[in-house]
């Protein structure tokens, strides 16, 4: 974990990233998975690729990408010519753990007749063994356009993949590994919250295992979960995933009640991303001051990782980034 050494006693934090922000010319990301403090003072929120996409579409010379390092990284395969900074370089993700390149190197070689279809929670380099890659806005519009007969590797999120197939009819390798948030999320507490809101709907994550989306009137990534937030008829909605995506909901929405789903005992934070908490503004600020830890990848690894992101932009076009898998079947 990174270590604070410099002594932040009399400084305002948030003045001080205010000036850096500026004097950097810098342009500060935010997932909807960090904490309040930071997405108010972000110039974007969002998913992990729509914030990528607005980075290198803008003329900062300096990316503070509030996340975490997949998603840093993947600023970075895009705008190679800007400086991508993350917080904390710990920020991590159980699902690029879950998926060692040399593990995934060997599955793709031990299945040659099969294409893999990679979700963006992973490293640059699985990212340069795969084919495609996809977000949980994208993959069913690309998983259509793949011909029947292919066969497919889908990793490393099984229960999005494992989601993708029983809604496709679309048998598919599932990489085994889970997002620990997602992962978190008990089907007993949220039948008792469901009995306790009668007609609530549940909006979950496609990260979700199968006993929670079996639950949810509606299944989509962030963005769309944050859609379905604004549209839906009620005045209470349950949210299954990571809590602080509520933020914005009750901003947009002060009106509604926003209930996040619970966790094993109904009580746990254990439905808070631990990575996601590593960043804080006292991070962010040193992170500015200092340009570092800096996200550089080997050109050779970036164009690699590049042609499946290129893959995945050109089969979703204009539906990448709008967040919706849709209503549940």
């Amino acid at each position: 974990m990174t270590v604070l050494t410099a002594n932040l006693s009399g400084i305002d934090i948030r003045a001080e990233i205010e000036r850096l922000r500026k004097e950097r010319n810098a342009v500060i990301l935010a997932h909807y998975y960090q904490s309040p403090e930071i997405q108010d003072l972000a110039d974007y929120i969002g998913d992990s690729l729509e914030l990528s996409k607005k980075a290198a579409a803008t003329d900062a010379e300096v990316i503070a990408f509030c996340g975490v390092k997949f998603m840093a990284e993947t600023a970075k395969i895009l705008a190679p010519e800007k400086i991508v900074i993350l917080p904390d370089m710990d920020a991590g993700c159980s699902l690029e753990d879950s998926c060692p390149p040399e593990k995934f190197k060997a599955f793709r070689e031990a299945h040659p007749d099969h294409i893999a279809l990679t979700y963006i929670n992973c490293s640059t380099e699985v990212k340069a063994l795969s084919d495609v890659i996809v977000t949980s806005s994208s993959a069913e519009t690309i998983l259509a356009q793949i011909p029947p007969e292919q066969k497919i590797i889908f990793g490393p999120d099984r229960h999005l993949g494992g989601y993708l197939s029983r809604k496709f009819n679309r048998e598919m390798l599932l990489w085994p590994g889970v997002c620990i948030v997602h992962e978190a999320f008990s089907e007993t507490e949220l039948l008792k919250l469901k009995a306790q809101h009668p007609g609530a709907p549940v909006a979950a994550h496609p990260e979700c295992p199968p006993h929670i989306i079996d639950h949810a009137d509606y299944v989509g990534s962030t963005s769309g979960i944050l859609n379905f937030a604004k549209s839906f008829p009620g005045n209470t909605l349950i949210v299954a995933t990571e809590p602080h995506i509520i933020h914005q909901m009750e901003k947009a929405l002060p009106e509604k009640t926003f209930i996040g789903a619970p966790g094993a005992d109904g009580q746990c934070s254990c439905n808070i991303c631990p990575y996601m908490a590593l960043n804080t503004l006292e991070k962010l600020y040193l992170a500015l001051r200092d340009l570092t830890p800096r996200i550089e990848i080997e050109e050779s690894l970036r164009l690699a990782a590049k042609k499946s992101l290129d893959a995945m932009l050109a089969m979703a076009g204009a539906t990448v980034g709008k967040g919706d898998l849709g209503a549940k079947d």
